[in-house]
């Protein structure tokens, strides 16, 4: 049984809205790597709940959630002869692996992450 490991907001002003969740939920919001994305950090290590990521608005969706996957091609093959499709990638993500955006029959996105 695969599980959420992260999620992302897109917002039209990623800033504004790091601002607001930092008032609003005691987040913590910073910049990586000088890119146009934003981590949250939504807890303490070790406690219940996952972190996160505000950044531009490249798809119509607000919200995406990121599973991990032991293999992204072998579950990309998965998602495609059950209806769904690939939107983006696969493309790696410095230090962490590499990621894709699919979406299910519906055109619900999420994304999927193969750890280094």
């Amino acid at each position: 049984m695969k599980r959420p490991i992260h999620f992302e907001i897109l917002a039209d002003d990623p800033e504004a809205m790091g601002a607001f969740y930092e008032a609003v939920l005691d987040w913590e919001i910073s910049s990586w790597g000088g890119a146009e994305y934003w981590l949250i950090k939504t807890g303490e290590e070790g406690t219940p709940g996952i972190d996160g990521a505000l950044m531009g608005r490249q798809f119509e969706q607000a919200v995406i959630n990121t599973v991990e996957v032991e293999s992204l091609a072998e579950t990309l093959e998965k998602v495609t002869a059950a209806g769904g499709k690939l939107v983006y990638g696969p493309h790696e993500v410095q230090g962490v692996g590499t990621h894709a955006y699919c979406a299910d029959p519906e055109g619900n996105m999420f994304g999927l992450m193969e750890p280094r």
